[in-house]
């Protein structure tokens, strides 16, 4: 779809997708998973994987199983993983589309051992170890016996092992090289058992870009592949990684507004003096937060959003820009000019992280491709 059809929409370059790929292998010498969870940060998990592949990657990563069927069902071939839980019923489902499952603990193993026994085909599983995360995962010190007892179940077959780090974005902690110790001690008891499955990974973004030591087989990645640093300012994304993304709408309505005027809901804003009020069509509805002091950008110029922000709309004061009209496009996220807003800056604005306000983007919005 041309953007000209368009009254709010993602421009997503899927050349840059695939140059940060090629850089974070470059960096790594190493196989890539993109995990393209969350319809790839929200930026379009099909296209994104299918651009992922052209790039290089051999394997993909999402949270859940609909999110896999989503990629077999759009042509993506490569491995799958589902990095989160996968109810037994779904088994057959999984095992049919060749999609590998996280397994980690015995008795959800038990189940899938069962019911992929049935299907005549065995379930590839990858274990999650929780080497410092308190989320998912068996200890390290269970490790050796906890894939003693999977060897006991015909049904599955053990590919990976993995862990995720908790602190990799705040590299100057002791804590991920704590984990890479603790998981790495494993990995070792695993070898000498004769145990140790083939593929092996931890590295996440921020793992891969400060510590080597975690690469091991294979390397997670998301918001490097999209271009978002992991934890600004402790953790950026070296030279030559770039946001894959820009957030764009329309002003929808120009007007003088009298001094006293009221503007939007409950008239958070009142003119002070004859403005030039614009009306642009994004709102709370495609996730632009309610939070006092946005910016945009129009005509390569920062004007602020005044007012409450709307479901599908929200105001901003044109004073300072006399050239804009009606049908002009307006930057909420991304560079014109000499402006720019990142999605860190809307994150230090709204009080949350970047990966909150790209993932936060609604359906709604028309995602435009660019190659």
């Amino acid at each position: 779809m041309e953007n000209q059809n368009c009254t709010n929409w993602l421009e997503i370059d899927l050349g840059v997708i695939r140059a940060n790929i090629k850089n974070l292998m470059e960096i790594t010498q190493r196989p890539i998973m993109p995990v393209v969870k969350a319809n790839a940060y929200g930026l379009g998990a099909l296209e994104v994987a299918k651009a992922a592949g052209q790039a290089g990657a051999s394997w993909f990563g999402v949270a859940r199983l609909e999110e896999a069927l989503k990629l077999r069902q759009g042509g993506i071939n490569h491995p799958i993983l589902v990095l989160g839980y996968t109810p037994p019923v779904c088994i057959p489902e999984a095992v049919r589309n060749d999609i590998r499952v996280t397994v980690y603990n015995l008795d959800t193993a038990s189940a899938y051992h069962a019911i992929a026994k049935k299907t005549g085909t065995k379930l590839k599983i990858h274990v999650k170890v929780d080497s410092g995360m308190g989320r998912l995962g068996i200890f390290p010190e269970d490790g050796v016996e906890f894939l003693q007892d999977l060897l006991t179940l015909d049904g599955i077959f053990v590919e990976g092992m993995f862990t995720h780090f908790a602190r990799a974005d705040d590299p100057q902690l002791p804590t991920t090289d704590w984990q890479i110790d603790r998981f790495g001690a494993l990995v070792a008891e695993l070898q000498a058992a004769r145990l140790k499955p083939p593929l092996i990974h931890a590295a996440n973004s921020a793992g891969s870009i400060h510590f080597a030591r975690s690469y091991f087989d294979l390397v997670r990645a998301g918001a490097a592949i999209v271009g978002i640093n992991p934890n600004p300012p402790d953790s950026m994304l070296p030279a030559g990684f770039k946001p894959a993304f820009s957030w764009k709408t329309r002003l929808i309505s120009v007007k003088m507004m009298p001094s006293g005027s009221g503007i939007g809901y409950g008239h958070r804003y009142i003119t002070s003096k004859t403005e030039r009020i614009g009306v642009i069509a994004t709102g709370y509805g495609d996730g632009y937060q309610r939070i006092p002091g946005n910016t945009v950008i129009v005509h390569g110029k920062m004007v602020p959003v005044v007012g409450g922000v709307c479901m599908d709309q929200c105001m901003v004061q044109l004073d300072g820009v006399p050239e804009a009209q009606i049908g002009d496009e307006v930057l909420l996220l991304g560079t014109q000019g000499m402006c720019s807003i990142t999605a860190e800056d809307l994150a230090t604005l709204w009080k949350t992280i970047n990966y909150d306000v790209i993932t936060s983007l609604a359906e709604r919005i028309t995602r435009i491709y660019l190659d």
